[in-house]
């Protein structure tokens, strides 16, 4: 059981969590590329961001069930990779997509994006990613790990 937890776990996070880290990445620069007329590819960054999120709850529930049956819930690597996806998270909720909406909504309102928002979302972005490039190799490495990695 443990196996298949851990290749749901794996699977969620590359399926849903990849997405929304390259949309996300994606979204400032062709916010500021785009001409006011041509918001289609920035509005469909943001629903992939939107969507992957919420398919991304996945992520932590599988972790959550996978940690518990290898019986590792409370190790450091497990609790540090809990964190920094929480914060991954919180962040994803409180700064990326609500400026992303505030830029969408200049573009659809025929105003041109402003360049300081944008460099701040992208910010935001490159951020969230580094948290989960880190929960990534946490989730590697594993310190203490049996694996002999």
């Amino acid at each position: 059981m443990t196996k298949i937890l851990l290749s749901l776990h794996v699977l969620a996070a590359i399926i849903a969590i990849g997405p929304v880290t390259v949309a996300a990445s994606m979204f400032p620069p062709a916010a500021r590329r785009v001409a006011p007329t041509g918001v289609g590819t920035v509005a469909l960054l943001h629903r992939i961001c939107r969507v992957y999120a919420g398919v991304g709850l996945t992520v932590p529930l599988l972790g959550f069930a996978t940690a518990a049956a290898m019986g590792v819930l409370g190790s450091g690597w497990l609790v540090t990779s809990i964190a920094l996806t929480a914060a991954a998270a919180g962040i994803l909720i409180a700064f990326v997509l609500p400026r992303q909406e505030e830029l969408l909504d200049q573009l659809k309102g025929e105003q041109g994006v402003d360049r300081r928002s944008a460099a701040r979302l992208a910010m935001f972005t490159g951020i969230f990613n580094l948290l989960w490039a880190t929960v990534t190799v946490l989730m590697i490495v594993r310190p203490g790990s049996t694996t002999g990695a």
